[in-house]
């Protein structure tokens, strides 16, 4: 009965090893992640030391030769497994020659099954407990690790009481045990292996997420590279119609001002002068208006300025801080401006009332000019 229970109990964990090495082939080949890689090489050579294991059972072989070699193949992928499993280590060659050694060392001295059940097992469970605890934070990763690590300080204890033959080797759950661990042991490994796609998929997730946040903010810099004039500073005509949508139901006062000669001031100064007009500009009229006010620099030599919410009577009040302060900077060329102003009432037209603003501005700027050109007597 107990070798019926063995037979089948290797079998079932042979063709699981198969099932989840090809898994993590097909995966490593398909996705072609860098952390996948030792995890693929973890369940083939799982499935080597299941397949060299298998042999030995079959075929039985007398040579002692043949014994040390299967002994040490066996001990050396088995150990990979575990230790790919559960670090990442820097250099794997020089990790792979250290086991290779030491497994050639272990395949002479345990010249037994118990003996080498002993060594393997309890190999198993104290990296597989090391690595649990690495790994605390990965959720099922680290469950399935801690499962495999308990049976494995249980094979060890039942593998050390049918070395030193102990009484409680013949008990029958014992013999149960014995028998069909490996059955306990593909459970374990099916958890594991869940575990590998979870924490794979949680750091893709993560990634995903990261890159996405990380597309935002570059298209919020490209947007505000776009909504934003060089020259001045303040955002240009492209930002106006989603400011006069969120005074849509406020209501805002809208300014629009245009510099007066500018033409002639590029003409006489040079382009250099003119853009340093411009910039002087714009910086005075932010600082005659409130910073919750939007200015924009519309087009050329014009300027919007988009008031939330302004009283009728303090639109006079800002002009003439506005002119105030250019008069008080004394510049060369003096900057003098035309300005008109509609109201935009709430829910209303903002085409329309930025027209009408558009349409007081030239009426002043005429007005300025009929004025200049008058005959003085």
């Amino acid at each position: 009965m107990e070798l019926l229970l063995w037979r089948w109990s290797t079998t079932a964990q042979v063709t699981s090893a198969l099932m989840i090495a090809v898994f993590f082939y097909v995966l490593g080949r398909s996705v072609r992640r860098v952390e996948l890689k030792p995890w693929m090489n973890a369940w083939v050579a799982n499935l080597v030391a299941l397949t060299i294991a298998l042999y030995f059972w079959i075929a039985q072989p007398e040579s002692q030769a043949a014994l040390i070699l299967l002994r040490w193949a066996y001990l050396f992928a088995k150990t990979m497994f575990v230790l790919l499993l559960a670090f990442r280590f820097a250099n794997w060659g020089r990790v792979t020659a250290v086991v290779a050694v030491l497994a050639l060392g272990a395949a002479f001295a345990a010249n037994s099954v118990e003996k080498i059940g002993i060594a393997q097992s309890l190999v198993i469970a104290v990296c597989l407990t090391i690595g649990a605890i690495r790994l605390r934070h990965s959720g099922w990763l680290a469950s399935g690790f801690v499962l495999r690590a308990a049976l494995g300080y249980l094979e060890t204890a039942v593998y050390t009481l049918q070395f030193a033959q102990h009484p409680w080797a013949k008990e029958p759950i014992v013999g149960t045990f014995f028998a069909s661990h490996s059955s306990f042991d593909t459970a374990a490994e099916w958890a594991i292996a869940l575990g590998c796609v979870l924490a794979l998929y949680r750091k893709i997730q993560r990634e995903l997420l990261d890159a996405n946040q990380a597309l935002l903010a570059a298209k919020d810099v490209l947007q505000d590279l776009v909504d934003r004039d060089p020259l001045t500073g303040l955002v240009n005509r492209r930002a106006l119609p989603a400011i006069l949508r969120e005074s849509f139901d406020s209501g805002a006062t809208i300014f629009f001002f245009d510099v007066n000669d500018f033409k002639d001031i590029n003409d006489s100064y040079g382009h250099h002068a003119g853009d340093d007009c411009l910039k002087r500009f714009a910086r005075v009229l932010q600082a005659s208006f409130r910073p919750d006010d939007h200015v924009i620099r519309y087009a050329g030599d014009e300027f919007v300025v988009v008031a939330p919410a302004v009283e009728p009577e303090a639109i006079t009040d800002r002009i003439g801080t506005l002119r105030e302060r250019l008069k008080f900077e004394q510049t060369v060329p003096p900057l003098r401006f035309s300005v008109g102003h509609s109201y935009l009432p709430p829910h209303g037209d903002a085409e329309t009332a930025l027209r009408q603003a558009d349409q007081a501005m030239y009426k002043d700027k005429r007005a300025k000019t009929l004025k200049m050109r008058a005959p003085r007597f």
